[in-house]
């Protein structure tokens, strides 16, 4: 298959690719998936209706076709789908893939576990850690588990050798933000990178509210205050977050501020779903079906022009157009695609 980079209607090349491997979770955080909605009863999906690793291997080495260099494997919780050493092991086969991820909350995260990620080909790891002391955090997870265990998988994360470990904070007024400095002075210094995430309206079951977001200019101020930092260069277009350094040597924190400062004319990611459906955007009411698409006789080819024709036509800017209508329409819940 020919190798071409596309790109979109904007001039955005893809270049990552988020793959959700499994729907379920073992939290119900209170901004992803609250118990009122994905409670004891609530169905999720049968094993025959999420994308087989082989299916997934088959997609990515499509896209890497099309330029994508950077996979980011979620959930749901990635980790209650068994195997995923697996997947990683055939994805870090796949020519020109040359950065593999895992977004996690670590609970299941050991060090023998950390390990077999690390061997498989896992590059890096972003651990899910919203506050530091026990009442505030059972109270976002909503199933009582402790500091301690996602700790613990920090822990094991680091001791494996990952490239990097990154700490993410989603940020919610009212709900944490008197933990924003005591997370900045528990990873100051560690050499694990902490972001604070601005609380976003993904989904319509989190009941965002603009009075709930906390901005990331805010955030800054908040621990410049306390420890402070001066803004640093990005790494490489299209990052996510915005890079600050501690003025003492302490390290660097991330702030990503998807509601105040909206960073979608850069961006370069698409998202596919357990059950193989392609998101052009974190905030679409809808995603394209590539696994009618696998589970038919379509080749590659005739798969990888339909995913041309697709990016090629996409204009999303949702952050930088965001209106009170546009929150409130249906839109693809944050546990389907993993952020």
């Amino acid at each position: 298959m020919a190798e071409q980079a596309i790109v979109d209607s904007l001039g955005r090349q893809l270049h990552d690719l988020r793959v959700s491997v499994t729907d379920r979770c073992n939290f119900r955080c209170v901004y992803c998936m609250p118990k009122e909605v994905f409670g004891r009863g609530y169905q999720f999906l049968a094993k025959k209706e999420l994308l087989t690793f082989e299916e997934i291997e088959r997609l990515v080495k499509i896209f890497a076709g099309l330029g994508v260099r950077k996979i980011r494997l979620t959930g749901g919780e990635p980790l209650v789908r068994s195997e995923l050493e697996n997947l990683i092991e055939r994805i870090a086969a796949v020519d020109n893939i040359d950065d593999i991820s895992l977004t996690t909350n670590a609970v299941l995260l050991s060090e023998k576990r950390a390990q077999s990620l690390r061997s498989a080909g896992l590059g890096r790891v972003n651990i899910s850690l919203d506050a530091l002391d026990d009442e505030t955090f059972k109270a976002i997870n909503d199933v009582g588990v402790p500091v301690k265990k996602v700790l613990d998988g920090i822990e094991a994360a680091a001791s494996a050798g990952f490239d990097s470990v990154k700490v993410n904070m989603v940020v919610k007024r009212g709900m944490n933000e008197d933990s924003i400095v005591p997370m900045a002075r528990y990873f100051h210094g560690t050499g694990q990178i902490l972001r604070f995430i601005e609380f976003m309206d993904v989904g319509n079951t989190n009941a965002w509210h603009d009075n709930a977001v906390m901005t990331a200019q805010q955030i800054v101020d908040v621990i410049n205050a306390e420890l402070p930092i001066e803004p640093v260069e990005a790494n490489y277009l299209g990052e996510v977050a915005k890079r600050w350094k501690y003025t003492d040597g302490g390290g660097e924190i991330g702030v990503i501020s998807s509601v105040s400062e909206p960073f979608c004319g850069d961006c370069s990611r698409a998202r596919l779903s357990a059950v193989g459906k392609l998101y052009t955007c974190l905030f679409a009411a809808d995603g394209f079906d590539l696994m009618s698409l696998v589970r038919s006789e379509s080749s590659d080819v005739e798969i990888e022009q339909r995913l041309r024709k697709l990016w090629a036509r996409r204009r999303d800017r949702y952050s930088e157009t965001r209106t009170v209508e546009s929150v409130l329409r249906p839109k693809v819940e944050m546990s389907y695609i993993g952020g």
